[in-house]
């Protein structure tokens, strides 16, 4: 059984886009995988989907619910965080304007805690040449990374 670990833009599209109602079975299968510890994020998404400003989305609630998905960074999970702002380019992961307004940085602990659990990150963002993204540190440090339609192929969830 794989582990995955969720990035926000990864959580915010699928409670934007796949409707309970339209999609019931795919909201059985996260749920139960969710109950199951196969799908687990990090603290600081928890603090990025909060900081969004529309407090009732179907998100946020869900992010209050379910907080002990988020999980607190180990040591050794911190320590792998260092390893990621050892390199200069990624140090670009934390842009100035998040930096400059005290925002939630989750990027660097997705991929500190996929590496430590050994387990995929699940993100929507691209691998770009030369970018800073992380699938980009993914790649780098051999951590398994996918979006989210991979994952679901990965699960062999059919609808």
């Amino acid at each position: 059984m794989n582990n995955y670990i969720f990035d926000s833009s990864a959580l915010m599209h699928l409670f934007d886009y796949y409707y309970e109602s339209r999609f019931p079975t795919l909201w059985e299968y996260f749920y139960q995988s969710v109950k199951n510890g196969q799908v687990i994020s990090v603290r600081e998404v928890r603090n990025e989907i909060e900081g969004h400003h529309n407090k009732e989305r179907r998100i946020n609630q869900w992010a209050k619910q379910k907080s002990g998905i988020f999980t607190v960074p180990t040591l050794e999970e911190l320590a792998f965080v260092q390893e990621i702002f050892k390199i200069e380019h990624f140090q670009a992961i934390i842009s100035r304007k998040n930096l400059l307004n005290g925002k939630p940085v989750a990027d660097p602990f997705v991929i500190a805690k996929a590496k430590i659990v050994n387990g995929i990150v699940v993100t929507n963002e691209v691998n770009r040449p030369n970018g800073v993204k992380i699938p980009n540190i993914c790649e780098h440090f051999k951590v398994g990374c996918v979006n989210l339609e991979k994952f679901m192929e990965i699960e062999n969830w059919r609808f």
